[in-house]
């Protein structure tokens, strides 16, 4: 699960460089009580200001440059069971409503380390030109251990990110026990110590959300969450059930299923997305997948497996390697409009250059120009959430799981002999922190909405269906092939939907469908 890029990267506009000036928010106005020992946290008040100071990338430093947006710090426990103890701050940036306020609109991107300051500003001109931005303060904040907020994780220099040191979970290449103990070694150390790195899960990151919800002086929520952004939802409903007002998730991870499960399903979806864009290229007897879709995969194999032990070469001196290649091509795949890159990327590699594949690899994983990594996903806090969310696995078991996804998604099979894959958590230095199943349908909630893309890879179809039941809200069904749609301005049907659920809480009749 990754934030929605590929779809956004259209809505960015040129930023404005005039500051504004800071200002308070009103005093809290609760709902309903804070927990015992909180008080201090909801009652805080937060104080907006410009953001340039809050930008930790070349990206961000454009964007928090417009002066649409203003944005602020709020101070929560490290540890909520502690919150006489040490705090950490969670960064938020807000566009503010351009007409009569309903209240404030919570935004998640995904991820998990999705930075959601980042992605409100890139869908600027969402709020600017549409119904939601006129009638929400549009909120976007950075999870604990994300961009601006702290503790912020580190685990690997940009430099070392570049060389492809940090674990990837989906080329599981974590060899040993070493390894494992050395990624965990590195992110405690850079993170600033065990209570640091292991604050960050997605329970704390709950209440935080809570605490926001009081210092913004909403009696209750609005939220609108992407991808991983329905495990913060479906938990947030579990937990703070009373104080939601509306939901709409866009992307539903299946909260039935386990890691290891729902990372398999995962595979079986790259490998149709990967098919269909086979077929779809086959026409061309240019294709560089060739004109026979059964032999699509092998012909992807042929391109990117000598990458292994020849990296290909690109203008700016970097190379692009095998990681490099997969990670460009998954992420690709996550909407259909983006796929034709992947085959200029392939056919370029066909000619023995990187280019553009390392381009988009770059993009996926937000390094800006300058070499430095941020700007929208923290694959750093990607990592130590996860950690801190699900259940360790034993490498017999992990290595199985790498065979069962390789057998699920042929073309992402390095095609060498297998090797023992340790799971990249298993040295971590607390066990998780939520309690499974993040969501088992004992809730009570006002009616929420899922959105869920037929042809979605990145969280397939069914975790739709699913959290809808469980949270026995609207279920909004869209024909179509990608990773992320609510708002993007890609279906009006889509758009409208949503739009009149968050504004005027009315739900889609059963079996609502809409097509990209």
């Amino acid at each position: 699960m990754f934030p929605v890029r590929s779809t956004v990267a259209a809505a960015r506009v040129a930023a404005s460089l005039v500051v504004v000036g800071a200002c308070a928010a009103p005093a809290a106005q609760i709902g309903s009580p804070p927990p015992s020992g909180l008080a201090e946290f909801y009652g805080q008040q937060v104080v907006f200001e410009p953001c340039a100071p809050y930008a930790t990338s070349a990206i961000d430093e454009r964007l928090y440059a417009n002066s649409r947006f203003d944005c602020a710090r709020v101070h929560v426990p490290l540890d909520y069971a502690d919150p006489d103890g040490p705090r950490g701050e969670v960064a938020l940036l807000r566009a503010e409503a351009r007409g009569e306020k309903i209240g404030s609109l919570l935004v998640n991107p995904g991820g998990p380390g999705g930075s959601g300051m980042n992605f409100v500003a890139t869908l600027g001109p969402v709020w600017d030109n549409g119904p939601v931005g006129e009638r929400f303060d549009v909120i976007g904040f950075d999870p604990r251990g994300v961009g601006a907020s702290t503790p912020r994780v580190e685990c690997f220099t940009d430099a070392e990110t570049d060389a492809g040191e940090p674990p990837a979970a989906y080329l599981f290449d974590v060899p040993d026990e070493q390894a494992a103990a050395e990624v965990a070694r590195r992110c405690t150390e850079r993170t600033g110590g065990v209570d640091a790195l292991t604050s960050v899960g997605s329970a704390d990151v709950v209440r935080d959300m809570d605490v926001l919800r009081g210092v913004l002086g909403d009696e209750k929520l609005s939220y609108l969450g992407y991808s991983y952004g329905s495990e913060l939802g479906g938990m947030y409903a579990d937990v703070f059930g009373r104080n939601l007002r509306a939901m709409v998730i866009d992307g539903a991870v299946d909260p039935e299923r386990s890691e290891a499960d729902f990372r398999l399903t995962q595979f079986v979806a790259f490998q149709r997305a990967f098919d269909e864009l086979a077929v779809s290229c086959a026409a061309d007897a240019a294709c560089p997948l060739g004109t026979d879709p059964a032999r699509a995969t092998a012909a992807f194999q042929d391109l990117v497996r000598p990458l292994q032990d020849r990296p290909a070469p690109t203008a700016g001196g970097r190379a692009l390697t095998y990681p490099d290649a997969i990670q460009a091509v998954q992420t690709a795949l996550f909407a259909e409009n983006q796929r034709p890159m992947i085959l200029h990327g392939l056919a370029e590699l066909s000619a023995g250059r990187g280019d553009i594949l390392l381009g988009m690899r770059d993009a996926a994983l937000g390094r800006g120009p300058d070499g430095r990594y941020g700007g929208g996903l923290n694959i750093d806090a990607n990592l130590a959430i996860r950690c801190m969310d699900n259940p360790r696995r034993s490498p017999e078991v992990n290595t199985e799981l790498a065979r069962q996804a390789r057998a699920a998604a042929p073309f992402l099979d390095p095609g060498r002999s297998p090797a023992p894959a340790h799971y990249e958590c298993a040295a971590w230095p607390e066990p998780p922190s939520r309690d499974l199943p993040w969501l088992d349908g004992d809730v009570d909630v006002p009616p929420t909405l899922t959105v869920s893309v037929t042809g979605d890879p990145g969280t397939p179809h069914q975790g739709g269906i699913t959290l809808a039941r469980l949270l026995g809200g609207s279920l909004l069904t869209v024909e179509g092939a990608q990773h992320g749609v609510a708002l993007f301005g890609q279906s009006t049907c889509v758009d409208q939907t949503v739009t009149e659920y968050l504004i005027d809480l009315r739900t889609p009749p059963a079996g609502a469908r809409c097509t990209l």
